[in-house]
């Protein structure tokens, strides 16, 4: 017997598209009221925020993070788009150190949000550049992790001292939720540098902020360092790094969201004020709050500029990463001090 299926018809700036939703009514939200959370209400989340999610992903080669079995069942990272997409699905392809390559989604309408999300995508992991020059990012992303001993007053702390480096320089930030934990702080920038470049221009905010605010916050790669503060994870901006987009529903039986905010609505912010369903009911009242991100790209030149400035050089990269230039020894502190010299 054939599954159930719904098809929904959807304007796009190309023409009317269908999306086909299988098992419409499967739960995949279980900390939802009964009916609240089903497959269909996640692709249809996805439609009433479609100015927002588009602007987030639009043009950007994009990591799938999917759960076909519901939000609690293990996740698939799919970097590869399936060949037995429909013909109207766009992608962009990218390149690995390794010499491999992977073909990924690259949404330029809600339509391609919703096919992903009938494949079982919760959130969107998008690079921070754009198919036309997939190595200059035009986007500078700020993570703030808690780290054990941290909480969610510590995240928003921290949130507004990013802020305060930004615009000293006069950087406009946008915040939002991650939806999970943290919080996460987006600036455009011109897309006239390399990954390295806004690699180093987010170790700047990160040193500096751990700087004015040692007791609450580390720039600190080894966890063993980084003690009971936020961690401004730097790393995010490494080549083929990435995080939850604006809009992405997280992986948590309440359907949580990654939930653009303004920085006046921040300080009174929780993680679960927003879901599938207030998230609908906030959008079509205020629509994307971060509607403006596009109209101006920062020079990155202040930043790469303090972080020479600040004379730390560079830090460590994640594990899967090839030794990189200028990288210090990739080992613990505690491991290395244990070492025998020479």
């Amino acid at each position: 017997m054939a599954s159930p299926f719904v098809e929904l018809e959807v304007d796009t700036p190309t023409g009317m598209r269908t999306v086909k939703v299988t098992n419409p009514d499967k739960t995949y939200f279980s900390g939802l009221p009964e009916g609240r959370g089903r497959k269909l209400d996640l692709v249809e989340y996805y439609l009433s925020v479609a100015d927002g999610i588009v602007r987030a992903l639009r043009e950007r080669p994009t990591v799938l993070k999917r759960h076909p079995g519901g939000a609690e069942a293990p996740a698939i990272y799919q970097k590869r788009v399936p060949d037995n997409r429909p013909p109207w699905i766009e992608t962009a392809t990218v390149a690995f150190p390794s010499g491999r390559s992977a073909t990924e989604l690259c949404p330029v309408d809600v339509a391609h949000v919703m096919w992903a999300a009938n494949t079982g995508c919760l959130d969107f992991h998008p690079w921070p550049s754009r198919r036309s020059d997939v190595e200059s990012p035009d986007e500078l992303r700020i993570d703030l992790d808690p780290m054990p001993g941290t909480g969610w007053p510590d995240i928003l702390e921290i949130a507004l001292e990013v802020r305060a480096v930004f615009a000293e320089l006069g950087y406009l930030a946008f915040p939002k939720t991650s939806g999970s934990k943290g919080v996460h702080v987006y600036v455009r920038v011109a897309p006239e540098h390399t990954f390295t470049d806004v690699r180093h221009a987010a170790l700047a905010v990160a040193r500096e902020v751990e700087r004015r605010r040692p007791d609450l916050a580390t720039a600190k790669w080894w966890k063993e360092e980084r003690g009971e503060r936020v961690f401004l994870d730097f790393n995010r901006m490494a080549r083929d790094q990435t995080i939850a987009s604006a809009y992405s529903v997280r992986a948590r039986p309440q359907a949580t969201v990654s939930a653009p905010v303004t920085w006046a609505e921040l300080p009174d912010c929780e993680i679960g004020d927003f879901d599938i369903w207030t998230m609908r009911d906030r959008f079509a009242v205020l629509g994307d709050v971060h509607a403006a991100i596009d109209d101006v790209a920062h020079d990155l030149a202040p930043l790469l500029e303090m972080y020479d400035r600040q004379g730390d050089g560079e830090a460590p990269y994640p594990p899967q990463f090839p030794k990189m230039e200028g990288e210090p020894l990739r080992v613990q502190p505690s491991r290395a001090k244990s070492r025998p010299p020479g």
